[in-house]
């Protein structure tokens, strides 16, 4: 008997009514045939077999016949992978012979890259050479800069120092520049001439061998522990006494002149402490006292 599909335009006729009720046995073949199980529900991206048999749940067909259909469709499946095969055979053997020759190709790139890896490692080591070439060069220079500074600081301490000894007279072989460098002063001691009447020392004057003293004690602290500057210590002293004894002298003839002597001691003090010898200002004024 023909077989015939649900859904299909046949699945509506109905069994004549002249049946006979003897044939009841084959009325089951008349009953409906679900559709075949389409290709394209197996090849869906997210396919999920259990998914697939909960959707069949209304599908007219007995687990058996739906295990002999699955059977069948996946023999059928087997079958058509074995003819692609059999039809690509030549090109599957020629694929295994370009995958057996493929060990040797990685291994000839592996070595080549152990060989790129070891010249980069010679550039390497050249480039840190050469870096602490140039380090060394660097640090030889701002050696060879400290000296020269040094050098220099050195050169400016003792041109200054020796200034300061000609214009104190410390040494008597400086006298006559000192003399000179007087006329210099007393061009820039006009605006305190008038103040200086009467007293036998200049408060400009005073004022600025008490900035070159400081100017060179900076200095000496730039240099640090030098031999040179160690040697000089005696000079130092030197022209340390002779600048508080002449701002002893200074404030001495300031006191005794009393109310208008006033003014005149305020800026000798002044200059004592700029000299950070503000002490010595205070002995004075305490043997003036005692006097």
């Amino acid at each position: 008997m023909s077989r015939f599909y649900l859904g299909s335009p046949t699945s509506s006729a109905s069994p004549s009514r002249n049946s006979n009720p003897s044939d009841s046995d084959s009325d089951d073949d008349n009953l409906p045939y679900p559709l075949p199980l389409q290709r394209s529900d197996f090849l869906a991206p997210n396919f999920s077999p259990s998914a697939y048999l909960s959707s069949l749940h209304n599908r007219h067909q007995t687990l058996e016949d739906l295990r002999s259909e699955l059977r069948a469709r996946s023999q059928l499946l087997s079958k058509e992978l074995l003819d692609l095969v059999n039809s690509n055979y030549a090109d599957f053997l020629g694929l295994g012979r370009s995958l057996k020759s493929g060990d040797e190709k990685i291994e000839e790139v592996r070595v080549g890259l152990l060989g790129f890896r070891k010249e980069v490692e010679g550039v390497r080591e050249r480039v840190r050479g050469k870096e602490e070439e140039v380090g060394r060069a660097l640090e030889e220079r701002r050696e060879v800069k400290k000296r020269i500074m040094a050098g220099r600081q050195l050169v400016e301490f003792e041109g200054r120092l020796k200034v300061l000894e000609d214009q104190l007279m410390v040494e008597m072989a400086g006298k006559k520049d000192a003399e000179g460098s007087d006329v210099e002063d007393s061009e820039e001691d006009e605006d305190e001439e008038d103040e200086d009447d009467g007293f036998g020392v200049s408060i400009g004057k005073l004022r600025r061998h008490v900035q070159q003293w400081r100017l060179i004690q900076e200095i000496e602290k730039g240099v640090g522990e030098h031999p040179f500057i160690v040697a000089q210590t005696p000079r130092m002293m030197k022209v340390r006494n002779t600048l508080l004894l002449d701002l002893s002298t200074a404030l001495k003839q300031a006191r005794s002149a009393g109310t208008d002597g006033a003014d005149r001691v305020m800026k000798i003090m002044r200059i004592y402490a700029d000299m950070e010898e503000s002490a010595e200002a205070v002995k004075v004024l305490k043997a003036l006292k005692t006097a």
